[in-house]
């Protein structure tokens, strides 16, 4: 069997190539409101859109376009002419969720390979097949599904490609069909434009129907995250996941996450990947890194769990915290400059992290850039920007790039760790 492939989230241009750089084998992306993050879509025009798909074909990698929102009946004319429209651009697939659109693609554009999203609930070989009939390549399983399960699924259509979470948000319905942010907000989540209700506080209230008393279930003043699930971490499992043989595509979620999320989420689990063929498989270190990014809190979902086996899968105390890192700037695409995200001082060291590429020891007038425990640092001696002007400290919202004492890869952090 081949490699596994990686699959990294690409909500706007700058986090595609960040998900290149960090080791991604394929991104997946979206424009317009047919993809199920609206937000994110709104980041790509068709011409930027047509532009990232060449750019990560000239990389030797791939794109998928999600079309995996549910369409209402006026839109199906739309819908039809921005397929026709992405068609052409040559993407490596369509990611689909309707059986309606499934035979829309097929119709429209035969040579382009479907993916069935996760939305359309696969947990059988009866249901994988019926999806096989009608044309699809892949199959993204539903997060509930058990790795046993698909085990099944390949033994019937072995020449099924499957494709698994591993990391990102877990959504607090079946997989995600949710109607929670439609009834609060009229947002409708499996058309791109759920509100994330399910992380909001809630205040719960019990009542006496014979006497009409009301009581408030309190757990703290800012009421509880009832409905508010833990992020999904499988990085200890990459192992069995592939000792399985059966799981073609590993896939993180996070299109409207940041840009170091993507960095961070992407080398790890490239490197358990890479580790796990060069029998070098360390769990350890593959959540160190993790817990670096913001997140829920992790739970390793139900891919090798059952879900009656599962205890501790919400987060009653906060919709979303900090990791232990802070992000104080990113190297721009040049590598001469950084912009800073948080605050930078002179003679303050930043840790750096940064693609597979070879950096040297180097120190100047600008500062040093040094190896220290198996770790890269930076030190300014000077914020000096690239129009010239120099600064004794510089803070997030400042567009002036501050240039570096040596050129290092493009789309590095720069982070300190949080003292708590």
């Amino acid at each position: 069997m081949s490699k596994v492939e990686l699959l990294s989230p690409a909500g706007n241009f700058e986090k595609l190539k960040i998900a290149l750089a960090y080791g991604a084998d394929a991104v997946y992306a979206g424009v317009s409101h047919f993809s199920l993050r609206l937000r994110s879509g709104k980041e790509f025009t068709y011409e930027s859109f047509e532009e990232a798909i060449d750019y990560t074909h000239a990389l030797g990698k791939k794109l998928y376009v999600t079309v995996n929102g549910f369409p209402f009946n006026a839109q199906i004319d739309l819908l039809k002419k921005h397929i026709e429209k992405v068609a052409l651009m040559k993407p490596d697939a369509f990611i689909v969720a309707a059986p309606g659109v499934v035979r829309l693609v097929r119709s429209i554009a035969p040579d382009i390979p479907i993916h069935l999203s996760t939305q359309a609930n696969v947990l059988s070989y009866l249901d994988a097949e019926v999806y096989w009939d009608m044309g699809v390549k892949r199959i993204i399983a539903a997060r509930e599904v058990s790795l046993k399960d698909l085990q099944k699924i390949k033994e019937h259509l072995p020449k099924l490609e499957l494709e698994v979470f591993v990391h990102g948000s877990m959504c607090f319905a079946y997989s995600g069909r949710c109607l929670i942010s439609s009834l609060q907000s009229g947002r409708v989540s499996n058309r791109g434009s759920c509100a994330n209700d399910c992380r909001f506080p809630y205040t719960m209230y019990a009542k006496n129907e014979e006497s009409g008393t009301l009581f408030k279930v309190q757990e703290s003043e800012e009421g509880t995250h009832i409905m508010n699930a833990k992020d999904l971490n499988l990085s200890a499992h990459v192992d069995t996941i592939l000792d399985s043989g059966v799981i073609d595509s590993l896939k993180i979620e996070g299109r409207t996450k940041s840009t170091y999320y993507v960095g961070i989420t992407t080398k790890i689990y490239a490197k358990a990947i890479d580790d796990y063929y060069g029998q070098k498989f360390n769990a350890t270190e593959y959540e160190a890194e993790l817990n670096s990014t913001k997140n829920r809190g992790f739970n390793d979902g139900y891919l090798v769990k059952r879900p009656f086996e599962k205890h501790g899968t919400q987060n009653l105390e906060d919709s979303i915290s900090e990791g232990t890192h802070q992000v104080c700037a990113m190297v721009d695409e040049d590598g001469i400059g950084c912009l800073c995200k948080d605050k930078l001082e002179p003679n303050e060291p930043y840790e750096l992290v940064f693609p597979n590429f070879d950096i040297k020891n180097i120190e100047n007038e600008f500062g040093k850039v040094y190896e220290k425990d198996g770790r890269w640092y930076i030190v300014f001696e000077k914020l000096q920007a690239k129009n010239g002007k120099i600064y004794d400290s510089i803070h997030s919202g400042n567009t002036n790039s501050i240039l570096l004492p040596e050129k290092l890869p493009a789309f590095t952090f720069l982070r300190r760790k949080i003292v708590k």
